[in-house]
């Protein structure tokens, strides 16, 4: 049976016992990514991006949230709020090799209050579970030394993982075998 990715949803229970739902990201979602983005501090932009950005263009906003779900999976953690569902996190990974062994690129973004409650860890969950469906063998991500906690992520992971330091970054590879 194949999954519709396009329609991909799951509820999960953070530990303090808040409800999310882990969805795909779909077009309609510009204006939330928008707000969202507006509520980074530079810090966690500077982690993403790895350099200062104010604002997302056009284009940025259209690669964000027009993904084709075969060559990109982007999916987004949502909570419900008073103004509605309100768009907290988001991970996706982007095929960069279609040869053998086939691998994708990682990237994760939690909003400031929502940093530290495990929510990378379970997008990272049904990103796995994706990516293995998909047949890729193994995840790439180039993170920040000074980023501990999307390496301390990775390490919990489960997932073997290599990383090797490439100046003030961590190149990290996660085994999907």
């Amino acid at each position: 049976m194949t999954i519709d990715l396009r329609n991909y949803l799951a509820k999960e229970i953070l530990d303090d016992g808040a409800e999310i739902a882990i969805r795909a990201i779909r077009p309609e979602d510009r204006t939330s990514v928008l707000e969202a983005f507006k509520g980074l501090d530079r810090e966690a932009i500077y982690r993403r991006f790895f350099s200062p950005k104010k604002e997302l263009t056009d284009p940025e906003l259209k690669r964000l949230t027009d993904v084709d779900f075969a060559n990109i999976v982007a999916l987004v953690a949502t909570t419900k709020t008073s103004k509605g569902e309100t768009l907290i996190a988001g991970g996706r990974y982007a095929v960069v090799d279609t040869e053998s062994p086939r691998s994708a690129e990682l990237a994760f973004l939690t909003g400031g209050c929502y940093r530290g409650r495990g929510i990378a860890g379970l997008l990272l969950k049904h990103l796995t579970r994706l990516a293995e469906d998909a047949g890729l063998e193994r995840f790439e991500a180039e993170v920040l030394a000074e980023n501990r906690p999307m390496l301390a992520v990775f390490k919990r992971s489960g997932l073997p993982m290599r990383q090797t330091r490439e100046g003030g970054a961590f190149h990290v590879t996660l085994s999907l075998d």
